[in-house]
């Protein structure tokens, strides 16, 4: 059987699993459910969870956790290994998926957040300047799991070591998620038994409200799109074209600790004060790019310089990804470049959020 189809005939199962917990009557029933199913159930689940679908797993941890304080309940160890070995095998094929695939991985992986360019801006910046031990808590930030796991197979990160940091960060989060079960036994058991009884109209409250978040997100986000569509571009032949003419711009990337970028460019913070660019003329030619749908960061900082007096100011279209398809190489930061990189973003107050 395809990968593809194990993984949404697992979703099946676990789907049709959690509606046989909605519709039990008490803790008893849920307790015979694991016991029935056992280690495999929160196999099942932690694994198509952490390949991308939205099957949560915690709440099954807690679950677990709860349950084997209790007489015949799951061995709290059995479960421990289990969620560690799917953790490692879905985050395995992240793992070699960025490996080979590159910043095109990232793009589609952050194609379903709420806000794509930030999404990638954010995690390349955290795993750049973490390094592999950022798998430790990745699990722990929600949507970082599988962005973080596909930026250390893109940075070549040796898979011994990527397997090292791994295991410890699913251990700290299944062994938190599991403790808390542990630790809350009694207000677990009186969760589920309030959601036997009110289950439906709980699930109806909070998928209103996840529906409105998600409306109000995706409604700011077409505001940002409307808006940064009136920020110029310029395309990368162009670019090329002015930096062998007399005007040579002055070409900065938004990607906070980028490791590739265009020769010559300066890394600068999206919310780095424009103080910083005074000693440049107002009258120069200013070219911003970042590697985001829609060049959407890009577009936001060259709105800013905009406003602040430098009128030549473009967006390059299809940012730094368009850059690279057409010239190749790309040149690596030196120390002088990310000291001064990082004293642009000091100056923000650290990596700036889009908002």
């Amino acid at each position: 059987m395809p990968v593809g189809a194990s993984i949404l005939a697992c979703a099946d199962y676990l789907a049709g699993a959690k509606t046989a917990i909605v519709r039990e009557i008490g803790v008893g029933e849920l307790q015979s459910l694991l016991e029935s199913h056992g280690v495999m159930l929160v196999f099942l689940n932690v694994l198509a969870e952490q390949a991308g679908l939205p099957v949560p797993a915690v709440p099954m941890l807690f679950v677990a956790g709860a349950l084997g304080m209790r007489e015949g309940g799951p061995a709290l160890g059995a479960v421990l290994a289990a969620v560690i070995l799917a953790c490692l095998i879905a985050d395995t094929a992240w793992y070699f998926a960025g490996k080979r695939l590159g910043q095109p991985m990232l793009r589609t992986i952050c194609r379903v957040s709420i806000s794509p360019d930030s999404c990638i801006r954010q995690t390349q910046s955290l795993y750049l300047r973490v390094g592999p031990r950022s798998l430790v808590f990745a699990k722990l930030l929600p949507g970082a799991g599988a962005l973080s796991t596909a930026m250390a197979g893109m940075t070549a990160t040796p898979f011994a070591v990527f397997l090292f940091y791994d295991a410890i960060g699913a251990l700290v989060w299944a062994g938190g998620a599991l403790l808390v079960g542990v630790v809350f036994t009694d207000f677990v058991e009186v969760i589920l038994n309030a959601f036997s009884i009110y289950g439906p109209v709980a699930v109806m409250v909070v998928l209103g409200a996840f529906a409105a978040f998600v409306a109000w997100k995706f409604w700011r986000r077409v505001r940002l799109l409307r808006r940064t569509r009136r920020v110029p571009r310029m395309s990368v032949e162009e670019l090329e074209a002015r930096r062998l003419g007399d005007r040579f711009p002055l070409v900065l990337d938004v990607r906070s600790d980028a490791v590739e970028r265009i020769p010559g460019a300066t890394i600068i913070d999206l919310n780095a004060p424009l103080e910083l660019l005074s000693e440049h003329p107002t009258s120069i030619d200013i070219v911003v790019y970042c590697a985001c749908p829609h060049e959407v960061s890009a577009a936001v900082l060259a709105e800013r310089l905009k406003a602040a007096g430098y009128a030549n100011t473009w967006a390059l279209a299809g940012g730094f990804d368009e850059w690279k398809r057409l010239h190749g190489e790309a040149s690596q930061a030196t120390a002088t470049e990310g000291d001064a990189a990082v004293a642009l973003a000091s100056h923000a107050g650290g990596p700036g959020a889009l908002r």
